[in-house]
């Protein structure tokens, strides 16, 4: 018995850099900055023994949470490739479209906060299922919208159903699996949204203008997956970290009213991570953003490269991107993910020249190591959200904290696009007998992601890091305040909290003694 609570201890103790940063003084924290950063350098273990660690339910749990990312991206990126067709349909201009991705960017923040909310609240699992219905409706919707206004009406309210499921995915994929392979499940979920962007490519392809009806075709078949995920899902109980965490708050009596104090106390402790959190994430968006939005009209503009050559070397550059965010994702399980990132963001930084000013197709290679370093950094992103959100809000922590740094860098292509207008090229006269201008973009989004990079390394820099942290609860010192006692464990299964008149309180495990079950069998 010793022998397996010696064992136990050693297997729970932290491996992350403070547990408590809020605790430490501002000189204390700003003088182990450089300490932490210090590569932990884990021994390297093989990727496919870190896979093979995960049982048949928590494969289940990533791969529910994957497919959810995934398809959440394709829906999104389905306006992106059909701009022309919506146009010409409602009779607006390219611009006018491009205004139903705004609003999807910008109400993605609404939906972060409702489904964050009823996700840690309630569970992950019926969030997820309500999402993915909204965007069976909405995306079925927008193939049988008939005007603008209504074609805006829909895209906003897709806007609120995608906000709502990044925070829930990766809480679902991710807090139940084994510690040891984290960054590498947080790589390859990240890239779920790498492989929805390439899964819309090729359907656009096969689907639009493909028939009688246009585009529309893309969207209704987009309508259809998420009726298999929800199966997927439902087929799924609650994580086993959530489950642990509702217990808690039953034996502690009132179910809503614990979740509420949970909140209170961990805004009270956290309220300064979140915001850093949040303009860590814009770093982040600003990133992808000023990396991938303008980089298609830079080629075709600036460099006159055809559309098929565009689409060639988006493709190349995504493959790129899944591929940097798998192996920066697993790296960081050895070199700690604040080196991780920054590391990946200085070998970006040394590649935006070729990457913006290459103007032969051998551009292509660095598209593809440029877009390995961005989505490399973003691919530590999902596991370090994790491993910093207070337990009690994880899934809103992660999801806000990324929706609102994604409504900040919402105007990325429009910075860049309007600065790089203040560059004019020699105009291109085609046979039509038209003049298209030119603009030197490549400048622009050149010097732009430097400071780009520059704020991510600072921020990162000055952050904290938990690599390692223990989701279960009995190791949240935030429930522990709340429900007025240290043995959650006991809590967790089973036990109740018994206020002794003292002011503090007790657990009572009684039932599962009466069972003859011992604490150690609990636990």
């Amino acid at each position: 018995m010793v022998h397996d609570h010696e064992k136990r201890a050693r297997d729970e103790s932290p491996i992350y850099e403070h547990s408590a940063p809020e605790n430490m003084s501002v000189g204390q924290y700003v003088s182990t900055r450089i300490s932490t950063l210090k590569p932990p350098l884990h021994k390297m273990p093989n990727p496919f023994r870190l896979l093979a660690m995960l049982n048949t339910q928590q494969w289940l749990f990533f791969l529910v949470g994957f497919f959810g990312w995934t398809w959440d991206a394709f829906d999104f990126f389905t306006v992106s490739l059909t701009v022309t067709d919506l146009a010409e349909t409602f009779d607006r201009s390219a611009a006018d479209i491009t205004w139903g991705i705004t609003l999807v960017l910008m109400f993605r923040s609404v939906g972060s906060v409702i489904f964050g909310i009823a996700a840690d609240r309630y569970g992950r699992k019926w969030p997820f299922v309500v999402n993915n219905v909204l965007f069976m409706v909405l995306e079925l919707g927008t193939g049988f919208c008939q005007n603008y206004k209504q074609f805006l009406a829909v895209r906003a309210l897709f806007g609120i159903a995608m906000g709502g499921l990044y925070g829930n995915a990766a809480a679902t994929a991710l807090e139940d699996c084994p510690s040891e392979a984290r960054g590498l499940l947080s790589g390859m979920l990240q890239q779920g949204y790498a492989f929805g962007y390439l899964l819309a490519t090729v359907f656009a392809r096969g689907l639009v203008n493909t028939t009688s009806h246009g585009w529309r075709p893309l969207y209704w078949f987009g309508a259809c997956p998420p009726i298999l995920i929800i199966i997927f899902r439902l087929c799924l109980p609650e994580t086993k970290s959530y489950r642990e965490r509702q217990a808690v708050r039953e034996a502690n009596g009132n179910i809503s009213k614990t979740f509420l104090a949970e909140g209170r106390v961990a805004l009270k402790r956290h309220w300064l991570l979140l915001i850093y959190l949040v303009l860590l994430m814009a770093g982040f968006n600003f990133m992808s953003h000023g990396s991938q939005d303008l980089y298609p009209t830079m080629l075709q503009n600036q460099y006159e490269f055809s559309p098929n050559a565009v689409t060639v070397t988006q493709v190349v550059a995504n493959l790129g991107a899944m591929t940097g965010g798998t192996v920066i994702g697993f790296s960081s399980q050895i070199f700690g993910r604040r080196f991780s990132i920054i590391f990946i963001s200085i070998i970006g930084g040394a590649l935006l020249y070729p990457y913006t000013f290459v103007g032969s197709h051998k551009v292509i290679a660095a598209a593809y190591f440029e877009q390995f370093c961005v989505q490399g950094a973003w691919g530590v992103i999902p596991i370090h959200l994790m491993e910093l959100s207070p337990g009690s809000l994880r899934t809103f922590v992660v999801g806000t904290s990324y929706q609102l740094g994604n409504l900040a860098s919402s105007a990325s292509s429009t910075i860049e696009s309007t600065i790089g207008e203040q560059f004019p090229l020699a105009p291109i006269h085609t046979k039509a007998g038209k003049t298209v201008k030119r603009y030197n973009y490549g400048k622009v989004i050149c010097i732009f992601m430097g400071c780009v990079y520059a704020y991510v390394i600072l921020l990162t820099f000055l952050g904290p890091e938990r690599l390692g942290r223990n989701f279960e609860v009995e190791h949240d010192s935030d429930m522990a305040e709340v429900a007025g006692t240290t043995d959650l464990a006991a809590l967790a299964h089973g036990g109740r909290v018994q206020h002794n008149g003292t002011g503090h309180a007790a657990t009572d495990a009684s039932s599962d003694d009466e069972k003859g079950i011992t604490r150690e069998e609990r636990v």
